[in-house]
């Protein structure tokens, strides 16, 4: 007799269940477009550290989405009004990760100290169009890699549904740039994490899928600042 298989089959959520989750407070792994990889959200910092496996008090990035969010975050960053415009360029235009310095003693809001640690705080940019019905949902909104600890992040929907648990809904949205890309998930990687510094200079804390393209560090953080200086006329 024949051993009966009894793996479950792997099958993606739909936005609405997507959404639907987020409200219950499940974490929920959502793609990204090319060449960025997917990511893990939740409305709580505690839910996506349970879906990465890694402690539940570890700080996660805030996702910096919601322009009423934003605007409540700017007057927190220990930036001149100029470098704060350069900032949310980098957030909302290069949809970077950004590390910011936060003032000491400053009175912080109880939803943002899981982003912030050692007077740092981390923000997440990507803002795909396909996702706002889900992103408008929370302008509150953690995030992280959509990774277990030690592996690389989900560079598509099959690798997330390999990796995650079926606790830990996997969206899945069609990507117009894929068909562009060869096939494999070393074309994708986590984005370019950027710290800004409190005189505005930007260190490149960790490679990612836009600076790649640029060679050297240097090289690229040349480039965002020649972007930052000019502005065209309005």
């Amino acid at each position: 007799m024949n051993a009966v298989d009894h793996t479950p089959t792997l099958t993606s959520a739909t936005l609405p269940q997507a959404r639907h989750a987020l409200r219950q407070g499940i974490a929920v792994v959502l793609p990204n477009p090319a060449p960025l990889t997917h990511v893990v959200a939740a409305t709580t910092a505690t839910a996506v550290n349970q879906a990465k496996h890694r402690p539940a008090d570890q700080p996660v990035a805030l996702w910096a989405h919601h322009h009423d969010t934003l605007d409540n975050l700017t007057d927190l960053w220990d930036l001149s009004p100029h470098h704060r415009a350069t900032t949310r360029r980098l957030l909302a235009e290069d949809h970077l990760t950004v590390l910011l310095p936060v003032p000491a003693r400053a009175a912080l809001p109880p939803w943002l100290e899981p982003a912030v640690k050692d007077g740092w705080m981390l923000l997440f940019g990507a803002r795909w169009q396909p996702l706002h019905p889900l992103l408008d949902d929370h302008p509150v909104l953690y995030v992280s890699s959509a990774n277990l600890t030690g592996r690389p992040p989900a560079a598509d929907t099959g690798e997330a549904l390999a990796m995650f648990p079926p606790a830990v809904p996997v969206l899945h949205l069609s990507d117009p740039e894929r068909p562009r890309m060869r096939s494999g998930s070393q074309e994708r990687q986590a984005t370019t994490t950027v710290r800004v510094m409190p005189d505005g200079q930007l260190h490149l804390h960790r490679h990612g899928a836009q600076d790649r393209a640029h060679g050297r560090s240097d090289d690229y953080l040349r480039h965002l600042r020649t972007r930052a200086a000019y502005r065209p006329p309005r």
